[in-house]
């Protein structure tokens, strides 16, 4: 097992950065679509797979006061909502800093708390966390689609409608896949127990 964790550890750390590399960087924000639904989600996994090799120390500490998840996913779904928002993807193209700040961020305060916190949380605050992201899909995927003006300064109008349609119909999958899995899946309410359990005797 912690073979496994180190090695993922390692994997994160390099698609990290492979990332930041100048040529992949740039293909990935040369649309609006590749930065919102490549580029940073393969950050995220960077930082879910660098959280994976984490000392027990730290990770003890850090569940000190992350029960059950909540802060946890809480921090990262705050923290996803400002990488979805137009002023901050154009903001990331322009100034090195945000730029920065994107690459810090995402993955350290995204990817990191999701694997940290999701094998913790109970059935409600997942189900909590996926309702929030399909509604927030919708809304920006649905706004995307029929604003008649560029959103991003950087990217054309016909990038946005593409982003948005995309936006809804990922939406509208996440939403039919958590559906089947409430009325013909297995529910496993016992896992975050178990979890605990695994991380104090660690």
């Amino acid at each position: 097992m912690k073979h496994r964790s180190g090695r993922l550890c390692l994997v994160g750390a390099m698609l990290w950065a492979a990332l930041a590399i100048p040529a992949v960087r740039h293909v990935l924000e040369s649309t609006m679509t590749l930065q919102m639904l490549i580029q940073i989600p393969l950050l995220a996994l960077a930082g879910g797979w660098l959280a994976q090799g984490a000392p027990g120390w730290l990770v003890r500490r850090l569940h000190a006061w992350n029960h059950r998840g909540i802060s946890g996913l809480l921090l990262a779904s705050l923290t996803g909502m400002v990488w979805m928002l137009p002023l901050a993807m154009d903001a990331a193209l322009d100034d090195p800093q945000v730029r920065l700040a994107k690459f810090l961020s995402v993955p350290l305060l995204i990817g990191a708390p999701i694997a940290l916190s999701w094998p913790r949380a109970g059935f409600v605050v997942r189900g909590v966390v996926l309702v929030e992201l399909i509604a927030t899909m919708m809304r920006l995927g649905w706004l995307y689609l029929i604003s008649p003006i560029r959103l991003c300064s950087n990217y054309l109008l016909d990038d946005q409608q593409r982003l948005g349609k995309i936006l809804l119909v990922a939406g509208f999958a996440i939403l039919l896949v958590l559906v089947w899995k409430l009325v013909w899946g297995h529910v496993d309410s016992g896992r975050a127990d178990r979890e605990d359990a695994r991380i104090g005797s660690d």
